[in-house]
């Protein structure tokens, strides 16, 4: 029953999207959210054509889904530029991956002792699950003609490779805080985000370089045409994926490198025409995942938050990301406007009901843990998705005038 009304939904919204492919970016509303909202009409708490636990109860579906969505995104983000454009942002991206994310988590942390009156093992979990910026919602603000004409490459950018960056990166502070919440041993995490890190570095590298010699030795057969090359670059998200949880690795990071190191070896050509693989999951993909988060979002939990639930989504969402980018901006080489543009839009999506999964597999977390989270989520979804249109435009009157400004 769910798999079919999913499917036969997410299949006319799909159909929708493609019609109005050419408009949509300008719409004040994204995909993400048009998925998300259809899921909460069906859902219990409107029309009741689908009941399913809300994810409070039964989180481990959500955990693969997931998973297999961010690693395509990741994916496709290492190839969406060429390599030699993003070298060129190592430092920025650097900076934002070892200062800027742990001081979201920890901001985020704090937030959520403030507000929930939560423990330092919960609230440090929540801060390292919310602090990742999201790739796939982020890839709705950066992609697309619309996005190319009204933001600098530079900061389509590193807002692409951060958030495919830290989202693999994200998981020693879920470690840890899943140590001090009693999971394990501090020692024990430490050790097992070394071997995480270091391990998914090596298995992507690897595999990566692999996919793309194998690709260039097909050339003579013709396997590397467009469409069987834009597939190969899917299965080889997938394959890294699973290789990964065999020999326990980081999974994400594993075929983010996977697709750095695959852009390496390749051509111009091969990079080129995988780079529609952006279109085709902001588009369609995220379609029947937000649909069904739509579904199994715990509205009771939520009210049983009371006030607390508005003041942690408002305090994540003002304080998490834009001052820490605010006062970083000249170390990153950013202007007042970029560093408005990016610290606003790091939204907070699928990336982190992964690791909201991921806490609940391994620990017995709060309630209040995983009822938060979701709400934040889902507040970030809906507010992030109904600005990246309006954000862009301003941005690029900013920008307009300053340039107007400097000319007279």
């Amino acid at each position: 029953m769910l798999i079919d009304v999913v499917l036969a939904v997410s299949g006319v919204l799909a159909l929708a999207v493609a019609a109005l492919s050419d408009r949509l970016p300008r719409w004040p509303v994204s995909v993400p959210v048009l998925g998300l909202v259809c899921g909460v009409l069906l859902g219990p708490e409107l029309l009741g054509v689908v009941t399913l636990p809300p994810l409070t109860e039964d989180s481990t579906w959500l955990h693969t889904a997931t998973r297999l969505l961010l690693a395509i995104s990741v994916m496709s983000v290492a190839l969406r530029y060429p390599l030699r454009h993003a070298r060129t942002r190592v430092r920025p991206v650097l900076l934002l991956l070892a200062i800027a994310m742990p001081a979201m988590a920890l901001v985020t942390a704090g937030l959520a002792a403030l507000t929930l009156g939560v423990g330092l093992g919960a609230a440090l979990l929540l801060g390292a699950a919310l602090c990742p910026t999201d790739p796939v919602l982020a890839s709705s603000v950066v992609t697309g003609g619309p996005a190319e004409e009204d933001l600098p490459a530079r900061n389509r950018q590193i807002l692409s490779l951060e958030s495919a960056a830290n989202d693999g990166l994200a998981l020693p502070l879920v470690l840890v805080a899943l140590a001090v919440a009693g999971a394990d041993r501090l020692g024990a995490a430490l050790a097992e985000s070394l071997w995480q890190v270091a391990g998914a570095v090596l298995l992507g590298v690897a595999a990566g370089w692999l996919g793309g010699a194998a690709l260039r030795a097909g050339d003579r057969y013709g396997s590397t045409d467009p469409a069987p090359r834009l597939l190969f670059t899917a299965v080889l998200a997938f394959a890294v994926l699973g290789a990964a949880g065999l020999v326990h690795v980081d999974g994400i990071l594993a075929v983010f490198v996977a697709g750095l190191a695959y852009n390496r070896v390749s051509t111009g050509p091969e990079r080129t025409d995988d780079a529609p693989i952006d279109e085709a999951v902001n588009r369609f993909l995220v379609l029947p995942l937000f649909l069904a988060l739509g579904l199994v979002l715990p509205w009771s939990a939520w009210a049983d938050l009371g006030w607390r639930g508005p003041a942690l989504v408002v305090g994540v969402l003002l304080l998490r990301r834009v001052p820490v980018i605010w006062l970083l901006r000249r170390p990153l080489g950013l202007e007042r406007p970029d560093a408005a543009f990016l610290g606003w839009f790091g939204p907070i999506g699928v990336s982190a009901v992964f690791y909201l999964a991921v806490e609940a597999e391994r620990l017995a977390v709060d309630p209040v843990v995983l009822a938060a989270g979701s709400l934040v989520v889902a507040a970030s979804t809906v507010v992030h998705g109904t600005t990246s249109a309006p954000g862009r435009v301003l941005y690029r009157r900013t920008q307009t005038a300053a340039d107007s400004r400097s000319a007279a």
